[in-house]
């Protein structure tokens, strides 16, 4: 019946292996499924956004499981490997109807359909994360092992139905996802970085060091780049704040975006760059690129993990330190998180103005001292005073991005650095956010105000590229109305 689709080789076991990359069928499998891999994962996910999710039965994943063990005994990879994903879809669709017709598998259409969407996911994608991976409504899948799968909806956690059939079928998803950027995860590289074809951001860590099995953790990014526009309708700033940021980023600032985790640093660094000018040389530096900049003249660039023999890294300070020789107009460092702050302030105080980076922290003058011990636990045997006299002259603004405790995003500060008092630095907080109350629903309520500087320290650099009278515009604005949000 499946003579024109099997494969050479002796029959494997009534229940492979949950992915085919780890088929134990030879060395030829695994290298035929890693080239379906590439071709099928930037395909259009087949999930509506807004699905519902399906609670299965035990007997749906031992029938799954029996289906897709003769199916991968049935089919010819390299042959599935030519084709486009429909007729891929198609031919997989064709010899599961046969399968289920010889084994006398009673299932209703619905379930034939759940079962055909199930098993193309495993050979062609990611397995259960591609219904999660299809919704534009979430911003974090959380796996915990192969039976308990979290997702961040609205600012909330919660936990899901989607379960793998076995830790293995985890790790061969984590291992397929690494090995699209040339890294792999095992028991002697544990953990790992990545980032999907979308530019979401992975991380794995695998056992033996994960105790219940790999926990796998995509930060997703949605397929529409978000703009300071929408992040005026979502209420993550003011209009008066949005212009405010539109001119900083036009007038060639030097900004550091503090933020804690999952507070939107890095979808406001995107917001930024998109008012920086076409004609400009851009080169973003980040540890799994992620950053989605629009401009035409973009170098990215990637850290890179040692090899099987701890050689051949590629730090973020080598990547920052590279790009002083690349000719740069700005510097964009993904997340500063150690030595490399040394070098991002001396990039940004020696001609590369309207540099950006992002860091881990819970407040303005929190950034300040983490820019400071990061530098310091570098090694750098630097006195205080010099280093913070170097986080002055190089460092224009920090935006405070912050994720509040019903689960919505603000920015809360726009900071100016305006010098030393002695061995203390002095900023001006040009706009904050004020928290008042919150509603029947448990929706903080809270308004963007400005402290009523009239002239912040970048005036003269906004005269300069002739944004004055914006600037004045913007700052008048947020006198005299007070967005409530």
């Amino acid at each position: 019946m499946f003579g024109k689709r099997t494969t050479s080789g002796p029959a494997g076991p009534a229940s492979p292996p949950p992915a085919a990359a780890m088929a134990p069928r030879g060395m030829a499998s695994a290298a035929v499924v890693r080239q379906v891999d590439p071709v099928r994962q930037p395909e259009p996910r087949r999930v509506a956004p807004a699905m519902q999710e399906i609670v299965r039965s035990e007997e749906f994943y031992q029938t799954k499981s029996m289906i897709f063990g003769a199916l991968i005994e049935a089919i010819d990879l390299a042959q599935l490997a030519k084709l486009e994903s429909d007729s891929a879809r198609e031919e997989i669709r064709d010899i599961i109807n046969e399968i289920i017709s010889l084994k006398n598998v009673v299932l209703s259409i619905s379930e034939q359909e759940d079962l055909l969407a199930d098993i193309c996911n495993d050979i062609l994608g990611y397995g259960p994360l591609e219904p999660l991976l299809a919704r534009d409504d979430i911003a974090d899948i959380m796996v915990n092992g192969p039976n308990k799968t979290y997702i961040e909806v609205a600012g909330k956690i919660q936990q899901t139905t989607i379960r793998f059939r076995d830790s293995q079928q985890l790790m061969n998803i984590c291992q397929r996802i690494v090995s699209q950027v040339g890294r792999r995860v095992d028991e002697s590289s544990p953990i790992c970085d990545a980032r999907l074809p979308d530019g979401s951001r992975v991380n794995v860590i695998a056992p033996p060091l994960a105790i219940d099995g790999a926990a796998l953790t995509i930060r997703k990014f949605k397929k529409d780049k978000l703009t300071l526009d929408q992040l005026t309708r979502f209420g993550s700033i003011s209009p008066e704040g949005a212009a405010l940021l539109k001119i900083i980023g036009r007038v060639r600032c030097n900004v550091v975006i503090s933020g804690g985790t999952g507070s939107g640093k890095t979808t406001l660094l995107n917001c930024l760059t998109n008012y920086i000018d076409e004609d400009e040389r851009v080169i973003t530096c980040e540890d799994a690129a992620e950053l989605q900049l629009q401009q035409p003249h973009v170098v990215r660039l990637e850290t890179r993990p040692p090899n099987l023999e701890g050689q051949g890294s590629i730090t973020m300070r080598d990547l920052v330190k590279n790009c002083l020789r690349m000719r740069p107009e700005r510097i964009i460092v993904g997340e500063v998180r150690g030595p490399e702050a040394f070098d991002l302030l001396q990039a940004m105080n020696t001609g590369h103005d309207g540099s950006m980076g992002t860091l881990h922290a819970n407040s303005p003058r929190e950034a300040l001292s983490r820019i400071e011990s990061m530098i310091t636990m570098g090694g750098f045997a630097l006195p205080s005073r010099t280093i913070r006299e170097m986080i002055v002259s190089s460092v224009d603004v920090i935006v405070q991005a912050s994720r509040l405790r019903d689960g919505s995003r603000r920015i809360t500060h726009i900071t100016e650095v305006l010098g030393m008092e002695g061995d203390v630095i002095i900023t001006q907080d040009v706009m904050v956010y004020d928290i008042s109350g919150e509603d029947a629903n448990g929706k903080l309520i809270g308004a963007h105000r400005s402290t009523g500087i009239a002239r912040p320290k970048f005036w003269e650099r906004a005269r300069y590229y002739n944004e004055e009278k914006n600037l004045a515009a913007a700052l008048d604005a947020m006198e005299v109305r007070p967005e409530s949000r």
